[in-house]
């Protein structure tokens, strides 16, 4: 099974190697037929902390790397 792939926007650089990335999902509502906008965040390992707050990048889902961690930056998008 493939690995997912998502992209986000940087949020919080604070962490040692870790950024938090929030992700944005848009879909139909089945009842009310209005576009809704959902957002999540999650913890992605970044080892050289190259992403900063604001940064445009893609995830990608692996094993655990700590309690919480288990996305990491694969890329950035600089358009």
């Amino acid at each position: 099974m493939p690995k997912r792939i998502l992209q986000g926007t940087v949020v919080s650089d604070k962490n040692e190697k870790t950024v938090v990335v929030k992700v944005e999902r848009r879909f139909t509502h089945p009842v009310m037929k209005k576009t809704v906008r959902m957002s999540k965040k999650y913890k992605a390992h970044d080892e050289n902390n190259a992403h900063k707050v604001g940064d445009t990048v893609f995830i990608q889902e692996s094993a655990p790397i700590s309690k919480d961690k288990r996305w990491v930056v694969v890329s950035s998008d600089q358009a």
